[in-house]
């Protein structure tokens, strides 16, 4: 009777120590190599649409609308302003549009960036010209002619028209960028349209002053 008691606990221990062992395994599969790695896996699948839904969600239509608008924009002001190194008379244009070429060319390649990401289209170059003066938010865009006449002023009459055709071109940006600091959702692009608007009306008011003296 003794000898068969402690056969029956000596079978029961080993069945605890295999359950045991088996229940270890099992969480260890599931911390490791087995459904651990399927846990991991499927944890990174869901992270990734959702870091891509986080990103989408980040911005809206006006965020495109702006980027898209304000590039082709800024890339007029930049032809604009490379044309006063060999045609102004006056020092400060040509500093005024030095400055003008260093505030926007890096803003046009951060703004390419996010249209980029957002799988939205980067307008050409040359898409500000007169033929394209009808797309959306394109408020302040030199006509064909106008850019043409600039081209072939030098001197003083380059000064007078580059200042008045860049103070209607700015006023058109500040718009642009007041409507996105209204309207807009990314954050980046609403802190740079407010730079745009205080850079901008700032630069108003200098050519304003340099026409007045004039």
């Amino acid at each position: 009777m003794t000898i068969r008691t402690l056969t029956r606990r000596a079978a029961l221990a080993a069945v605890a120590v295999t359950g045991a062992l088996v229940l270890a395994a099992c969480g260890g599969d599931n911390d490791g190599t087995g459904a651990g790695h399927t846990g991991h896996g499927s944890s990174a699948t869901a992270g990734a649409p959702a870091t891509r839904s986080a990103s989408a969600a980040a911005h809206n239509a006006q965020d495109v609308s702006f980027a898209q608008g304000m590039i082709p924009h800024h890339q007029q002001a930049l032809e604009m302003a490379r044309l006063a190194a060999g045609r102004a008379a006056s020092a400060r244009v040509k500093d005024l549009a030095s400055r003008i070429e260093k505030a926007q060319d890096p803003e046009i390649r951060t703004m390419t960036g996010w249209l980029t990401s957002w799988g939205e289209d980067v307008p050409m170059a040359g898409m500000g010209h007169s033929g394209h003066t009808g797309m959306p938010g394109m408020s302040g865009m030199m006509s064909e002619a106008g850019m043409t006449a600039l081209k072939k002023a030098t001197g003083k009459d380059f000064d007078t028209r580059f200042l008045s055709m860049m103070v209607d071109h700015h006023e058109g940006a500040v718009e642009m960028a007041t409507t996105e600091k209204a309207k807009g959702e990314y954050g980046p692009a609403k802190t740079m349209a407010d730079a745009i608007v205080t850079a901008q009306n700032a630069e108003i008011k200098e050519m304003k002053q340099l026409l007045g003296s004039r």
